[in-house]
């Protein structure tokens, strides 16, 4: 009797509604995968972990026009707009599969670059999807994973009820079985997993203008009240309605403010495997 392959165990803690799409159909490779681009060749077979909605999954394709990108996530359902997404743009070396990034149905050494971004923050076991990754890379090809750090976010000015809503994410997520803070842990996961060349880098995003701070708090004052995120905080017990509706608003005037000032930190990794 062969051994049952290990199981995803955590739950997805955003979901996918519109709140949450208005966030990663902004990203694109350039302001997402920018520490991979340099490694990348126009031949390259490209994997994709937890492509959500397909934007930076049709940028990477585009950098490897004669390559092929496989893109996968653990959703079915968001694989449509992924697919939609590469038709409006044109390209045909694009392919998409439902998939679980603990035991992924490719042979050893498949993928010239396996990427995943925000992707091991909400996963069950880490270590052994970074394990699975290895295992599907090329000798000599690149494992890239981008993760935001949530209790290294940063704002100006201090607006009552941040602080609270960083507090509740933190709960909510690890409740679900991810991790929130995976940016600082990013290495030491790959280290655990057997990865030893590992280039350790970080980045930044920063929502400062007037655009930017009502498209980023609009989303999370949305988020907070709308999304399965907000189900997953009430149904856990972790905050009323009403506690929610306070959080949601105190996005909304740190959003008004002037002076007001974001900063999402990311770790990211990336690791060369031995030829």
């Amino acid at each position: 009797m062969s051994q049952s392959k290990p199981q995803e165990t955590a739950v997805y803690t955003h979901g996918h509604h519109e709140s949450v799409l208005r966030s990663h159909t902004w990203r694109t490779a350039a302001n997402s995968a920018a520490y991979l681009l340099g490694s990348l060749k126009p031949h390259m077979q490209i994997l994709d972990i937890g492509c959500g909605p397909g934007t930076i999954t049709a940028d990477l394709a585009e950098l490897v026009p004669d390559g092929r990108v496989t893109a996968v996530d653990h959703a079915p359902g968001i694989l449509d707009q992924a697919r939609r997404t590469a038709a409006e743009r044109g390209l045909d070396n694009v392919e998409f599969a439902v998939a679980d990034v603990h035991a992924l149905d490719y042979p050893d050494d498949t993928f010239c670059v396996v990427h995943a971004h925000q992707v091991l923050q909400h996963v069950g076991d880490p270590v052994q999807a970074l394990r699975e990754m290895h295992r599907v890379t090329k000798p000599g090809g690149f494992i890239a994973v981008r993760d935001a750090d949530y209790s290294s976010m940063c704002w100006y000015p201090a607006t009552p009820g941040l602080d609270e809503w960083l507090d509740l994410y933190l709960r909510v997520a690890r409740a679900n079985g991810g991790e929130p803070d995976a940016g600082r842990r990013l290495k030491s996961w790959a280290r655990a997993s057997g990865i030893r060349d590992i280039t350790a880098t970080s980045a930044t995003w920063t929502f400062s203008t007037e655009d930017e701070r009502a498209w980023w708090s609009g989303l999370w004052a949305d988020r907070t009240v709308a999304s399965a995120y907000a189900e997953r905080a009430t149904e856990g017990g972790h905050a009323t309605p009403e506690e929610l509706r306070a959080v949601s608003d105190a996005w909304r005037r740190w959003g008004q403010e002037e002076d007001g000032w974001f900063s999402v930190l990311h770790g990211e990794i990336l690791c060369r495997k031995e030829a």
